[in-house]
């Protein structure tokens, strides 16, 4: 897997992170970033959806993925997993940004998703390296997910959750929920 450090200000994409509380200095990716001006849609949830859970983020995964809208999650176990799954499935593209180094995706878990949404889309990581995610890299990757994106559709979440921190990033930085 081939890792790229790049600067937000340096690609399109990722230039909407330059606007967003605490942005990053630098992220590291692979596989391919998109081009704007493709609408962009964060989906996210819990990481134990009910069957109505599941049921609905396939549906609205690959509803916006067949009609070209980038799909973007965190890669977790659930939901996040679910909308990647659904999105490439549809023949879209998606982006998961990671918790962790890139050569070491969280959750390990995923190793085959990742794989898969590498060649279609993106792995993204403020990460360097080596790093195992601690807890509250977890709620640093949300305010990313959401930075990245036009709206985020949250199919699935309990009202204490690390979903709801990605709703509450969403709406300080102004993004449709």
């Amino acid at each position: 897997m081939k890792i790229n450090d790049i600067r937000p200000d340096e690609h399109n994409f990722l230039k909407r992170l330059t606007t967003i509380a605490n942005p990053p200095k630098s992220l590291y990716y692979s596989g391919s970033l998109p081009s704007p001006p493709q609408l962009t849609v964060a989906i996210v949830g819990t990481r134990r959806p009910t069957a109505y859970g599941r049921t609905v983020t396939e549906q609205i995964a690959s509803a916006l993925a067949s009609r070209g809208v980038l799909v973007v999650s965190g890669m977790a176990i659930g939901v996040d997993s679910i909308a990647h799954t659904s999105a490439l499935e549809a023949g879209g593209t998606t982006v998961a940004v990671l918790p962790s180094g890139l050569d070491t995706p969280y959750p390990r878990t995923n190793l085959q998703l990742a794989s898969r949404i590498q060649s279609n889309g993106a792995l993204i990581s403020e990460y360097e390296n080596g790093h195992t995610p601690r807890p509250y890299d977890f709620l640093h990757r949300n305010r990313l997910v959401c930075g990245l994106s036009d709206a985020v559709i949250v199919t699935e979440a309990s009202i204490r959750s690390g979903t709801m921190s990605t709703v509450t990033h969403a709406l300080e930085q102004g993004r449709d929920i």
